[in-house]
Formats: C-alpha cells, sequence, structure tokens
C-alpha cells in the first residue's frame, strides 16, 4: 500500500498532503493534552512506530503474484488512541521513506492519509461500534473487525488515487503520465488483495489487544473501567512490547520470502509487464522513466554488501533494529523537551 514515487501526480501528492496537513495539527494537539495527563504516553509512540514498522515489514503472497501486509494502525488506535496511533504510523511512514525507500517522498501525504488516518480512525470507530454493538466480547470483536475493515477502506482509498491518475493526467493522445492503471483496475485489485490482508491485519490486532488487556488493562487508551495506571502495570506493558518487537523482529526475514513486488508498486519494466496482462496500450509512463528518482540509503531494506541468504536476513533485521533506535531516539527527544518545558513553565 505504500504507493512509490511517480505513481502520482505532483498535484495530487500536494492535495494529499494538504489533506493531512490539519490532520497532523489536530493529532499534535490532542496527543499534547494526552502526554499531560499520562506522560507514559511519549515512550508508547516510540514503541507504537516500532511495531508498526516490524508489521510492515511482513510481507505475504497473495493472489496474483504480488504481496502485501498488515500495518497494525488499528491496534495502535486502540491501545494508544487514534490521535497517537496517526501521530507514531507517521513516523514510520517517514522513516521507511527517506532511510529504506519503501513510499515515495512525494507520496508521504498520501500514504499518511491511507495508513495512518484512514486505517487507524476507521478501525477505531468499528472497534466502539462493536463495543456497545456485543454485550459480550464486542471488544474483541471490535479489535478484529477494526482491523479488517480499516486496512481495505484504506487500500480502497489507495486505489482511487492511484486510479484517478489515468482519468486526470494524460497527454493529449490520452496515454497516462503517471499511474496507468485506470479505477476499474485499481479500486478492485487493491481491495480484492486487502479482503485477504485483512485477515491478518485482524489476527494481530485482537491477539495483542486481548494480551495487553489481560496483563494490564489500565493502559489502553480511554479505559474507564480502570483506575489511573499504576508503575506496574507501565513496566508491565513495556515488558510485553519489548518481547513483542523482539519476537517480531527476529522473525522479520520471514518478509524476504514473500519476494514479488505488492501491487502498484512495480519499477517501470514490471509495469509495462501488467499493462499488458491487463490489456492496456503497453506505454510506460513518462514520470516512470523521466521522473523523480531517490536512492534510500538502505533501498529495499536491504545493507550494501550482504546479498547472501543468511546476509541478507541479517541485513533485514539490522534495517528493523536502526529503525527502532530512531523512534526511541525521537521519543526520549521529545521526553527531553517536554521535561525542559515543564520546568520553563515551574
Amino acid at each position: 500500500m505504500h504507493i512509490p514515487e511517480n505513481y502520482l501526480s505532483p498535484a495530487t501528492c500536494i492535495t494529499m498532503f494538504a489533506a493531512m496537513a490539519p490532520v497532523w495539527y489536530v493529532s499534535a494537539k490532542k496527543v499534547k493534552v494526552q502526554i499531560e495527563e499520562k506522560k507514559e504516553t511519549i515512550p508508547q509512540l516510540g514503541i507504537g512506530a516500532s511495531l508498526a514498522f516490524l508489521i510492515m515489514m511482513f510481507n505475504v503472497p497473495v493472489p496474483g503474484g504480488t504481496t502485501a501486509h498488515a500495518v497494525g494502525s488499528a491496534l495502535l488506535a486502540i491501545l494508544l488512541g487514534p490521535w497517537a496511533a496517526c501521530l507514531a504510523v507517521t513516523l514510520a511512514l517517514v522513516v521507511q521513506a527517506f532511510l529504506f525507500g519503501d513510499g515515495g517522498i512525494l507520496c508521504i501525504g498520501a500514504n499518511a492519509f491511507n495508513m495512518a488516518f484512514v486505517l487507524p480512525f476507521v478501525g477505531y470507530g468499528v472497534f466502539l461500534l462493536c463495543k456497545k454493538i456485543f454485550k459480550k466480547g464486542g471488544d474483541k470483536i471490535g479489535a478484529f473487525a477494526g482491523g479488517y475493515l480499516g486496512i481495505v477502506c484504506a487500500a480502497a482509498c489507495c486505489g482511487i488515487e492511484l486510479g484517478l491518475q489515468p482519468l486526470l493526467f494524460h497527454t493529449a493522445s490520452g496515454h497516462p503520465l503517471y499511474c496507468p492503471y485506470p479505477l476499474r483496475i485499481a479500486v478492485p485489485a487493491m481491495v480484492g488483495v486487502h479482503l485477504i490482508v485483512g485477515l491478518l491485519e485482524g489476527t494481530i490486532s485482537v491477539a495483542v489487544y486481548s494480551y495487553i488487556k489481560k496483563i494490564a488493562p489500565q493502559t489502553i487508551y480511554n479505559a474507564h473501567d480502570y483506575q489511573a495506571v499504576s508503575n506496574n502495570a507501565k513496566s508491565v506493558w513495556r515488558k510485553a512490547f519489548y518481547w513483542i518487537i523482539g519476537i517480531a523482529l527476529v522473525l522479520t526475514p520471514l518478509g524476504l520470502l514473500a519476494s514479488a513486488p505488492a501491487w502498484g508498486e512495480w519499477d517501470a519494466q514490471g509495469v509495462k509487464a501488467n499493462l499488458q496482462r491487463y490489456h492496456l496500450p503497453s506505454i510506460v509512463p513518462k514520470a516512470m522513466q523521466h521522473g523523480n528518482s531517490y536512492h534510500a540509503l538502505f533501498d529495499g531494506y536491504a545493507i550494501p554488501g550482504m546479498n547472501g541468504h543468511f546476509t541478507q536476513a541479517l541485513g533485514y533485521i539490522l534495517c528493523g533494529v536502526t529503525a527502532i533506535i530512531i523512534f526511541m531516539l525521537v521519543s526520549k527527544i521529545l521526553t527531553a523537551l517536554l521535561s525542559k518545558d515543564n520546568s520553563a513553565d515551574k
């Protein structure tokens, strides 16, 4: 679901960034209030970004010869709140784009709209709705349904963004300038893939939510049924997530087993091959031939020189470690800045 560079027009990228700007602003305001009430929110943001990042490294094969991945946004919305989830997933997407070349830099607004806005807010809304409808086990039903429907809705939005490109941006002769797949192809393809991946998203959401509810229910966002979070509960929450992140980190090389690119994330050669598959004119859009080209330091989650199967797997793990260190550093910096502000106020 990471839209690459040159798939969206500059006008679309600007529009999507402008659409996300007020969401990021409100999220920052909401999370600031949340931090004042719960100081542990800051480290939770770093942990949440780490978890989402690792979940997105697990590519799984899907019908049609492509791959896809879960995101974890709905889970973070349930545990940390949708506004905090928005910021955590956005941070993960920025690091992915700049350091690992996963998703276009100009497309950060669009990718954030889909995975850091639509997915967590739809997921959290479904979670709350299920809690009201089902008297027993509604929260667990909601965790699964929220994850499932959240990622499907996000995929639909992604399909619309891609499918509008040939309709709005084309040459005088009608050849697409950017993504060449129209709505009738892009939307069903994206939604169809994520109707399957949604099962994984829902399963991850309900499994981790159920575990956290069992060991530290007070730490869950808006847990009105419980008292204020104790230091012991905070410690249990952190230890649990350190274990979850550690296990996910060790298992990340499994994502290398699905080597095919995700739908709509092909290079120029892959685009041409799929144009033929969909019986479209085999003309690669000019933007994909001569557009922006950004080479990330660890492009494709690969460390230069580590090409063997074992070393490639080790490199994949090291990329995950690098991202986690970045998220933890951001968390530490935010903590220090907040402490400084509080000291100044006193």
